[in-house]
């Protein structure tokens, strides 16, 4: 049995607990929430922190910490975890900074411990076609991406807690909405060589921006995209990544990336096509993202291998991300 607890009792710490509830050999024993006001629904269910470290010290039957704090906590925290001697689940994004997230992954590997960071939206069903497509070489040479974006997040949005928008703890659209995005574009596309961007706060009260766009030249010579905004009026408009290629277009779309709008391939049988979107249009979610990524750092654990999202691959957008924002800032291309 391997023994979670969860740090930071919130929205996102309840998909941590019911993908937990559905892992055979996994079980939540621990709760950590400087709240405790947010602690008393849980009491008699499991133990209850206040403190991160009086929890890693009186709750020693603990294999993994799962990280739901602010996204500017979650360098401290995780190596605090590995210090102890944890292992490490950590929503994303990983960090803030660059230096914040090369040091969790330091510090975990000096421990010896397992990093895992929540990028649960690879697990789609339409993605997990995606990526069999694409292991299949059905593009041929790729000629260009596209990571798009357009969400309402509203100012009430952003009242909600003190710490949203703000660079120091959430970032701006780029961190915190679109990072899903640009993960699976580097996932498929790969290293990134350089950008170019621009990024501004139109609409929203915050601190970070609020729309960003750029266009960023991978290592294979092909070129990408990107396009994010939460100033979108009334409501989430589109999520969508697209990759054109000289056999392939593929386009996954609607309000959140779920389906396929467009899927043209010229080794695509017609009756395979109808098959795959009618398969993922009729299970456009599948098992949740959350319960792939824990239930992967279950098997990671019990085979001694390393997380499928580990903290390479949950740095790889982070670097990315600040990448455009120093573009942005400077007004120059930025090499990476």
């Amino acid at each position: 049995m391997i023994n979670f607890a969860i740090v930071g009792i919130g929205h996102i710490s309840k998909k941590h607990m019911d993908a937990i509830a559905n892992i055979e050999g996994a079980q939540v024993v621990a709760l950590c929430d400087n709240n405790e006001l947010r602690l008393k629904e849980y009491e008699g269910q499991f133990e209850l922190f206040s403190d991160l470290e009086t929890m890693l010290k009186e709750q020693t039957n603990i294999d993994v910490v799962n990280i739901c704090v602010p996204s500017g906590l979650h360098a401290n925290m995780t190596k605090i975890c590995a210090n102890y001697n944890k292992h490490v689940i950590a929503e994303k994004p990983m960090a803030l900074k660059l230096q914040d997230a090369e040091e969790m992954i330091k510090v975990c590997e000096e421990n010896g411990v397992k990093l895992a960071i929540v990028h649960p939206n690879r697990y789609r069903p339409a993605f997990l076609e995606l990526r069999r497509l694409f292991d299949n070489n059905i593009f041929g040479k790729i000629s260009h991406a596209n990571a798009t974006v357009r969400w309402n997040r509203n100012d009430a949005y952003y009242a909600q807690a003190p710490w949203r928008g703000t660079k120091e703890f959430d970032g701006g659209v780029l961190m915190n909405q679109a990072i899903h995005d640009l993960d699976l574009l580097l996932w498929f596309m790969g290293e990134v060589e350089s950008v170019q961007a621009m990024a501004t706060t139109r609409l929203r009260n915050i601190e970070a921006e609020d729309v960003a766009a750029a266009v960023v030249t991978f290592k294979s010579g092909a070129l990408g995209i990107i396009e994010a905004a939460t100033t979108i009026y009334p409501k989430n408009l589109e999520e969508s990544l697209a990759i054109f290629g000289e056999n392939a277009s593929i386009k996954i779309s609607g309000q959140t990336a779920i389906n396929f709008e467009v899927l043209d391939a010229k080794d695509l049988k017609e009756e395979e096509k109808i098959e795959i979107i009618e398969r993922v249009k009729n299970d456009p979610f599948g098992t949740p993202g959350h319960q792939h990524i824990i239930q992967d750092m279950v098997v990671s654990i019990n085979e001694g291998k390393n997380p499928n999202v580990d903290g390479q691959a949950g740095i790889a957008p982070v670097r990315l991300i600040l990448a455009i924002l120093e573009s942005a800032e400077t007004g120059k291309r930025v090499y990476l």
